[in-house]
């Protein structure tokens, strides 16, 4: 515990700027992998424990596209297009068979996806570290503001993400297949009675999910390393996310993921070694106060 350190940065415009920043990049990229995770629970009322391995292809698809083609806007394209195209395909021959299955039958075939997409990933790129490194267009000095050092790349990273979100939003409460969608969620059987492929609608809600999972994966590659596994623990943090946002609620894992994303930002300065069970901690405050989440809503 080291709370000289965190006060410290808290009198600080300089660090407050920059460890703020940084709790930001964290929580954008949560938010991209959770909100694909709630869609697909509020939607399918499936629990994909898979879905750390789309953030995980993303990133790898990325940096495969970087490599041959030296743009970094097709990496982003070919980390997002490959996630959703592997989603549907994921969706349409393996969990569209163990709807309305028991939940641990569920858990069972997601996790043993998880297993053989790390090995796939081994097979493929290999089982070392790998790095994309920073795109050519942002190794330039970074932005100082009230003292505080904020690399130009974090700025897209956010504003991609909160681009996504608000389109994501939109789409789904105004457009007629959002509403659609919605209707999905909540009367499945009501909606196949008035003629909607309801299985067009979830093989597009995975797809969905899938790919704003890959989309954070590319968006990470430049500043993270790449490694067979690596989609796990982002999965299990998601999973907080929406537990602490609410299961099914957008806003919901928007607020948690930022939540969660300074608490690590923060944290790892005044509880260095606490960091991980700060996150925890924060989880069960909010499931005490209240159960469904920040955002979540009472079952029928």
């Amino acid at each position: 515990m080291d709370l000289d350190a965190l006060a410290g940065c808290l009198s600080s415009s300089a660090c407050l700027v920059t460890q703020t920043t940084s709790g930001l990049i964290i929580g954008m990229l949560l938010f991209l992998v959770a909100v694909g995770l709630t869609l697909i629970f509020g939607v399918l009322k499936v629990v994909n424990f898979s879905h750390g391995a789309f953030y995980m292809f993303g990133a790898y698809f990325a940096m495969t596209a970087y490599q041959l083609t030296g743009s970094f806007a097709l990496a982003m394209l070919a980390g997002a297009a490959g996630t959703a195209l592997l989603g549907l395909i994921f969706e349409r021959v393996f969990m569209s068979r163990v709807y309305g299955a028991d939940v641990l039958m569920q858990l069972l075939v997601c996790y043993a996806f998880v297993l053989i997409f790390d090995d796939v990933v081994r097979i493929i790129w290999g089982p070392e570290f790998r790095s994309m490194g920073m795109p050519a267009a942002f190794q330039v000095m970074p932005l100082f503001i009230a003292g505080g050092v904020v690399p130009p790349y974090y700025l897209l990273l956010i504003g991609v993400a909160l681009v996504a979100a608000i389109v994501l939003g939109i789409g789904l409460s105004r457009s007629r297949i959002g509403k659609v969608i919605r209707a999905a969620a909540h009367n499945p059987g009501m909606v196949s009675a008035l003629g909607i492929n309801t299985g067009l609608i979830y093989g597009g809600v995975f797809a969905l999910g899938g790919m704003l999972a890959g989309l954070a994966g590319a968006l990470a590659a430049p500043v993270r390393s790449l490694t067979p596994g690596m989609g796990f623990s982002v999965l299990i943090e998601s999973f907080i996310v929406t537990v602490i946002g609410g299961m099914g609620s957008i806003l919901g894992a928007l607020i948690g993921a930022l939540l969660l994303g300074l608490i690590r930002s923060f944290g790892s300065l005044g509880f260095p070694l606490f960091t991980e069970g700060l996150m925890y901690l924060f989880m069960v405050i909010v499931l005490v106060s209240k159960p469904t989440g920040l955002f979540g809503k009472e079952a029928a």
